[in-house]
């Protein structure tokens, strides 16, 4: 989401302070509806008339960070903190997060101006498999793991059944890595799920998406979305709602 005049201005169709002009005089309408408040903020999917001409729709895109840790998935943070459209300061579409990562965990983030492509994979129904590598301070013997893989109860109820792969255990180190597959999108689950066991996390970092991994990228990097990865993200997503 961004203002109105912004937006009008990156169209070319005026300066902003011309923009605003327009938008108070009441020649603009968003969604065939006249708007005259500046504050006005308008997504991608909006349709946007000045004086009658209609704005061109920018071209729907889609991208792959791999998101450094202590960055805000978000567009803009009111604490001024580090947000990760830092990384994509060269993309001119107006792109904004799928969902989130949390502030200290690194990993695959989609970035995208297509309302409908971010609604359909965040939806709970779809199921999109998310792979973890998790480091932790602890032991997680083999029930545990057992356990995690079946579903634990959670305060917001039982986990879906995951895929659970060890990586490391070390009773010396008091340390255990594993790599986590879920299918939900519950806020900090994976963290969640290792403090069920009293274990805390000092390493989360998301290496699957669906039919996507970081391939080489290196954190703070993005990649463009193939047409093909787009149309099989989709696919798995419409499989896994009819499940």
């Amino acid at each position: 989401m961004e203002r109105l005049q912004k937006t009008i201005a990156k169209a070319g169709i005026a300066s902003r302070r011309k923009a605003e002009e327009l938008i108070v005089n009441g020649k603009v309408k968003v969604n065939g509806v006249v708007v005259t408040e500046l504050g006005t903020q308008v997504s991608p999917e909006d349709d946007i008339s000045v004086n009658g001409v209609v704005l061109k729709k920018e071209e729907k895109v889609y991208y792959l960070l791999n998101k450094p840790r202590r960055v805000i998935s978000s567009v803009s943070d009111e604490k001024g903190r580090e947000t990760v459209l830092a990384y994509l300061s060269d993309v001119k579409e107006r792109i904004y997060p799928v969902g989130r990562l949390d502030y200290d965990t690194s990993g695959i983030l989609l970035l995208t101006n297509d309302g409908d492509f971010a609604n359909a994979m965040m939806h709970p129904s779809s199921h999109l498999p998310k792979t973890y590598e998790v480091a932790v301070t602890g032991v997680l013997t083999d029930d545990m793991l057992n356990r995690l893989a079946k579903g634990i109860m959670l305060s917001d109820g039982k986990t879906l059944p995951a895929e659970v792969v060890l990586l490391e255990r070390s009773t010396k180190k008091n340390k255990t890595v594993l790599h986590i597959t879920i299918q939900e999108g519950r806020n900090r689950e994976v963290r969640r799920m290792m403090e069920y066991f009293h274990c805390e996390v000092t390493r989360l970092n998301r290496i699957g998406y669906g039919v996507l991994d970081l391939g080489n990228l290196r954190q703070g990097q993005y990649r463009k979305l193939r047409s093909f990865e787009v149309r099989k993200l989709l696919a798995m997503v419409k499989r896994g709602s009819e499940d």
